[in-house]
């Protein structure tokens, strides 16, 4: 029997902090002590309409956070919790939650459409909740329904469909629900709630409407009736049905032809004439169909793949009256659009979709462009100059070199003039198309160099003196420094154009970090991220003075963070966020100096001041921090070699702490690369840290709640600690053995039409193949027999991977080296292993036919090792 719980949800939305937090604690023991009769309550709270509403929504916050968490680990525990619960209590919170959304308050039958569709995503996978969806679609067919009840019952289906995989229901109940929502989307049959709700119920189906689309007649009657959504009077339902279209342009590209011209006229009377929000989306339909054609563009560029879908080239046919339409909406600027890069307006949108159709179509948009710049950019309108910049900046990708570099040469000094316009959005716009170019059309080691030691004084004066304007402008200034160095880092010359330039560079960088005036952080980190890409990319022999100069005023900087005040929760935060940019210009300092014989002595003289800083900022508990802090360390282990072995009992507190981090997985997964860095750097010098170390990493492989993506690096892990410690190795091989092979067989089972699990299966394949390197090799002079019974797992693992032709190239890589590895350290003991397994000879031919000479080096050195014991 459910409980009464109306007034502890009331009191734990009490302005008074004492009975607030009671309330709270009263909620937590209840869910802790009996979580089934604690959501059957909740649930009896969402579904009584005698219940106030400030109740009746807390239950159903509260009820669909018991269900459902944005972190994986722990979403998967909630899973586990409501599959637990028995049967019968399952199927009365089930009922309730179905009784809710005839309720005639909105704000219950939304919350419980929600929290349906989290136990459906739960359920329906299992073949649990086989009713629902005939449950949901009664609704629809029963007569005299009130509207509020179908409005509900669409919006319900549409949350379903958002969470479930098409796989999971009929063909049948698909074409049910299809039918259901397309109905609802008549005007002459419902409601204007019922239509907005069916048109955004189609939204989330049309994932699940293959089948139908492929039907010409279906099709047709689906494209009608969000077509006819499209000009209704309603400006919801308009917006609701062009975001079916933009998901309908990426979804059924190849379906579009017969309807283009009809999807041409509305969205070009949408973007001319609509409300703001209609029409953003319909030129987002046209950056769709962007997306999908130069993913085709592609697909044709690579020899070897055939995707096999049609291209329409849609957007080079309607290129006449595409361009000047997006070209009209970059003149519709907001006065502040300029002060934040998070806007999105039509003019944001226009010109975002102008650079997709310059990269869809290359060099046919110029002529279409230029007119449009050479006409705007001396106007006295501000708007004209904007926008006649923004346009110029957006077609710069795309187009060929010979194309756009001419007109680049014959532009930038004009550009540098605009950064002194008297209007603040020109400057900005000007800044950001000047990043552009350095970024794309910037190379030095091309016919046509655009930047020049006669042109660069200038550049860089206008530089220097732009990066002192408002922050906004400052911050995209620090983004063309960058780019301006990348382009020189790979010069062919010995000496760097921008070395001279480099000191007043740097210290107008740290002058722009220290200024007050901004208002978040953001200026700052691009600051430290532009001297960051300065460093990298100098050439050291001209700028070893100046980084070393750079060193201790940074050491100091850092130093200076611990001593200020902390009050609130923003001053912890403004202290972390500048620790972690100072700890990452250390991470390039001493990366950049330890990699040079002249630089390396005077970096290691500073070592033990760096590291202490490094200590002091990981007692201050910021996880942003860790990561950079840590990255940092990675790179003085690596620079200070055998010596590092000084600073491990103080930094092994913290190093556990990383590895135990399960919350913050990207810190936990840097601290896995962090010890591999440092068996590197003290090689059988870690093992009195080995066993906790071991014990970690195995705890990390073993927990659900811990991010998937730490567990590839941690498997790398194992082969840096076994090549460390060679021999010593072996007490932990059977569990990290068993783990691996665990992980082989997940690789075997993972879907290979799921493109994000495909990319996880490519990583843990590298991974493991590179922990059998490790392992193989650190055995091979005292233990190679060891690896004996693992060899045949390890050969069938190698088997499934080769017949996977679409295989990442690094996990190619991967594979060859651990055949040569098992060959090097096993020897004539494997021979027959190797006997008929035509697939490693079919994968060294492929290998070695390679345009890569990385690969093809491995894979000459094993078939080296393979020849030495067939012969034996």
């Amino acid at each position: 029997m459910a409980m009464e719980i109306t007034q502890a949800l009331l009191s734990a939305q009490s302005a008074d902090t004492k009975v607030r937090t009671e309330a709270e604690a009263s909620l937590r023991q209840f869910q802790e002590q009996n979580l089934p009769m604690f959501l059957l309550s909740l649930s009896f709270e969402l579904s009584n309409d005698e219940k106030p509403i400030e109740s009746r929504r807390l239950a159903g916050i509260v009820l669909k956070n018991s269900l459902d968490a944005k972190d994986a680990g722990r979403k998967s525990a909630l899973v586990q919790q409501w599959m637990a619960i028995d049967v019968a209590i399952k199927s009365q919170i089930k009922y309730l939650l179905v009784k809710t959304i005839g309720s005639t308050t909105q704000e219950a039958w939304h919350t419980s459409a929600q929290v349906i569709a989290k136990v459906a995503s739960i359920e329906i996978p299992q073949k649990q909740w086989p009713e629902l969806v005939g449950l949901l679609l009664n609704n629809m067919t029963q007569r005299d329904q009130p509207s509020s009840l179908k409005q509900a019952t669409l919006e319900t289906l549409g949350f379903v469909c958002e969470e479930i995989s098409h796989e999971d229901l009929s063909q049948a109940e698909v074409n049910t629900i299809l039918t259901a929502v397309v109905q609802g989307m008549n005007l002459a049959e419902h409601s204007l709630e019922v239509r907005l709700s069916a048109t955004r119920a189609l939204y989330n189906a049309l994932n699940f409407a293959e089948a139908n689309f492929n039907d010409e007649n279906e099709r047709n009657y689906i494209m009608k009736m969000v077509c006819e959504a499209a000009i209704s009077n309603e400006t919801d339902i308009r917006q609701a049905a062009f975001e079916c279209l933009v998901s309908i342009a990426s979804t059924y590209y190849k379906l579009l032809q017969p309807y283009m011209q009809t999807l041409y006229e509305l969205t070009a009377n949408a973007v001319k004439g609509d409300t703001e929000a209609v029409a953003l989306q319909a030129i987002e339909f046209w950056s769709s169909i962007c997306d999908e054609e130069i993913d085709l563009q592609e697909y044709e560029n690579e020899e070897t793949a055939d995707s096999g879908a049609p291209h329409f080239r849609f957007v080079e046919q309607a290129l006449p009256a595409l361009v000047p339409m997006l070209l009209e909406t970059l003149l519709k600027q907001e006065e502040d659009q300029d002060q934040d890069d998070n806007i999105w307006n039509i003019s944001m949108a226009g010109g975002t979709c102008l650079g997709l159709v310059a990269r869809t179509v290359g060099n046919p948009i110029v002529p279409l462009v230029m007119p449009f710049v050479e006409g705007n950019i001396t106007k006295s309108d501000w708007h004209c100059r904007e926008a006649a910049t923004f346009a110029f900046g957006s077609i710069l990708e795309g187009p060929t070199f010979e194309k756009i570099a001419p007109l680049v040469v014959a532009g930038l000094d004009f550009l540098l003039n605009l950064t002194k316009d008297e209007n603040n959005h020109v400057r900005d716009t000007t800044a950001w198309t000047l990043g552009r170019i350095f970024e794309l059309v910037h190379n030095p080691g091309l016919e046509m160099i655009i930047i020049t030691s006669d042109n660069l004084p200038r550049i860089i004066q206008v530089l220097l003196e732009s990066i002192k304007d408002s922050p906004n402008i400052a911050q995209k200034i620090c983004g063309a420094i960058y780019y301006l160095a990348q382009g020189f880092e790979d010069a062919e010359s010995g000496s760097s154009l921008l070395s001279p330039y480099l000191l007043d560079i740097m210290t107008s960088l740290m002058g722009t970090a220290d200024r007050v005036d901004s208002c978040d952080s953001k200026l700052r980190s691009s600051a430290y991220e532009t001297i960051n890409e300065m460093i990298r990319c100098s050439n050291i022999a001209e700028s070893s003075q100046i980084i070393l100069q750079l060193l201790p005023v940074i050491m100091n900087k850092l130093s200076q963070t611990f001593n200020l005040q902390i009050v609130l929760s923003d001053d912890r935060e403004k202290q972390s966020d500048l620790q972690a940019s100072l700890c990452g210009v250390l991470q390039v300092i001493i990366q950049k100096l330890s990699g040079h014989d002249e630089t390396k002595p005077v970096l290691l003289q500073c070592a033990d001041q760096i590291m202490m800083l490094f200590l002091r900022v990981f007692a201050c508990h910021s996880s942003s921090v860790h990561e950079e802090a840590m990255l940092a360390i990675g790179a003085l282990a690596y620079a200070t070699g055998a010596d590092f072995l000084k600073y491990m009992n103080e930094f092994y507190k913290y190093l556990e702490m990383g590895l135990r981090n399960f919350e913050e997985y990207q810190v936990c997964s840097i601290t896995v690369g962090v010890v591999g860095d440092i068996c590197r750097a003290l090689d059988d010098k870690i093992l009195p840290y080995c066993d906790g170390i071991m014990e970690l990493l195995l705890k990390d492989l073993q927990s659900d709640v811990l991010n998937r993506s730490v567990k590839p690096p941690i498997f790398s892990c194992f082969g840096d600690i076994a090549l460390a410690i060679g021999g010593e190795f072996e007490k932990y091989a059977p569990h990290a053995l068993q783990m691996m092979q665990r992980a082989a067989e997940v690789c075997a089972q993972m879907d290979a039409d799921d493109e994000e699990l495909t990319e996880y299966g490519y990583q843990l394949k590298r991974s493991i193949f590179e922990a059998y390197s490790g392992i193989l090799q650190g055995f091979k002079e005292t233990k190679a027999d060891f690896m004996l019974p693992y060899a045949p797992h390890l050969m069938q693992f190698v088997e499934l991977v080769f017949k996977d032709r679409q295989r990442d190239e690094a996990v190619t890589k991967a594979v060859v080296a651990v055949i040569g590895d098992l060959a090097d350290a096993l020897g004539p003991n494997i021979k027959v292993l190797f006997k008929d397994r035509s697939f490693c000879r079919e994968l060294l031919v492929e290998c070695l036919q390679s345009d890569d000479e990385q690969l093809k080096e491995t894979a000459t050195w094993t078939q080296g090792m393979l020849g030495r014991i067939m012969v034996s």
